[in-house]
């Protein structure tokens, strides 16, 4: 009878062992780079909503609101998504001659969105009056460091923050 090939138990045992300690060193490392992606194609998701909000004020020469949208009314809870919407009636309402121009997908659930209003509101002539503030996105807790935050002003202009340590409080 010939030799057999193959592996014996403590050979496959060992490489099991090895193999197990390289995921479990590599995990965590893995889940902060998922945070960091999740967070930056968040806050980019946020901008690109604010600016299609005040280049539609601009152009359709109409008050436009962007914020969370709970039974046609602005909600303070900014993970459920962004809903941009032209506002000529009462405001921070949708009312029957409004138009949603977009809505997003809500947000990952163990993630935090603060703002420090109910709503954005930009003027016809693209100003952001009454409504300026950071509107910030924290993957996971309210003080990771892979957290985003874009600062609009009351000129009407949307950016990335430059902060380096950002929180949801």
């Amino acid at each position: 009878m010939p030799p057999q090939k193959g592996f014996t138990l403590v050979e496959l045992m060992t490489t099991l062992v090895i193999t197990t300690t390289l995921i479990s060193v590599a995990v965590p490392n893995f889940n902060s780079l998922y945070d960091h992606y999740r967070a930056d194609s968040s806050i980019r998701t946020i901008l690109q909503a604010l600016q299609l909000a005040r280049n539609s004020a601009i152009s359709y020469g109409v008050r436009v609101t962007t914020c969370p949208v709970v039974d046609n009314r602005c909600s303070k809870d900014w993970t459920i998504g962004l809903t941009v919407f032209t506002d000529s009636g009462e405001p921070n309402t949708i009312d029957a001659e409004d138009v949603i121009l977009l809505k997003t997908s809500p947000f990952y659930q163990h993630d935090f969105v603060t703002y420090n209003r109910s709503s954005v509101r930009f003027l016809p002539d693209g100003l952001a009056s009454g409504t300026n503030g950071t509107l910030k996105y924290c993957p996971t807790s309210i003080k990771s460091e892979s957290s985003k935050a874009v600062i609009i002003n009351q000129s009407g202009r949307v950016r990335f923050s430059k902060a380096k340590v950002i929180e949801c409080t």
